[in-house]
């Protein structure tokens, strides 16, 4: 019995070590990534969401040329807030993978947690034996048949596993709003948070780009996790380009970039 004991406090005390060490090696990676220190490895993994051919021909011809607009958009955002950093983050594209595992619709903690965990799994499955260092950052990025009033499933960023996975339409006439989406999802696993809220309308004033224009209404850009650029109090649109968009104070702070340095107006 004693014995028997002992064996079960090992159990735990060897089960408690690799939790600790796990959720250490967790933070101090979280860390380094929004250190910017050093450039930010993001690699882009194609996935063949829709069922025409022509949207497995259109995956099949993608390059790091296609996403160019989002590194571009975080080097022009980070000059901005004097990130001392030239090449903040670095856009790569693999080969494409299989659909990732649906989450869960019921919004069900446990669920949300084994799936997460099934996420992990998976990524690492189907990108572990490729060759070539470690990415910090992987997106999934699932390209639909563009259909007209179709809508897509919610995309998602994941901070603690650094994994995102972006919907998006098979269109070369739609990857400007395509890039919006992915670069949307890379922000929420460096640490933003969404800042729009009922009816997908920005909030004010963090979802605002520019929240001391006068007047408010039109404003010029979307900020980032706000999503949508505000027309007016009921109306605003989806950003056609990154080129529309900014990243605010607000969402700055929450990914480690010095805020204070903001310039107000630009």
């Amino acid at each position: 019995m004693a014995r028997g004991n002992a064996i079960r406090i090992i159990r735990q005390v060897t089960l408690g070590i690799v939790a600790a060490a796990f959720l250490v090696g967790t933070w101090l990676t979280q860390a380094r990534v929004t250190g910017w220190q050093e450039t930010l490895w993001v690699t882009i993994y194609p996935v063949v969401a829709g069922e025409q051919n022509m949207t497995s021909d259109y995956v099949d011809n993608l390059s790091a040329r296609e996403f160019a607009a989002i590194r571009k958009f975080v080097e022009r955002e980070a000059k901005r807030y004097g990130v001392p950093l030239a090449d903040p983050v670095r856009i790569d594209i693999d080969a494409p993978t299989g659909m990732p595992p649906d989450p869960p619709t019921d919004g069900n903690p446990l669920a949300v947690m084994l799936w997460s965990l099934q996420l992990r799994w998976w990524a690492w499955r189907e990108t572990g034996d490729r060759p070539g260092p470690e990415p910090d950052v992987k997106l999934f990025v699932a390209f639909h048949d563009p259909v007209n009033g179709v809508a897509l499933p919610h995309s998602l960023g994941m901070k603690k596993s650094r994994i995102g996975i972006a919907h998006v339409f098979a269109s070369r006439q739609m990857q400007g709003s395509n890039n919006v989406v992915i670069a949307h999802e890379l922000l929420h696993i460096l640490g933003a948070t969404d800042k729009y809220g009922p009816g997908n309308l920005p909030v004010f004033p963090d979802g605002f780009a520019e929240p001391e224009r006068q007047p408010i209404y039109p404003q010029r850009y979307a900020e980032i996790m706000g999503g949508r650029i505000p027309i007016d109090q009921e109306t605003a649109e989806i950003p056609a380009s990154l080129r529309q968009t900014r990243i605010g104070p607000t969402t700055a702070a929450e990914i480690n970039w010095p805020a204070t340095n903001h310039p107000p107006g630009t």
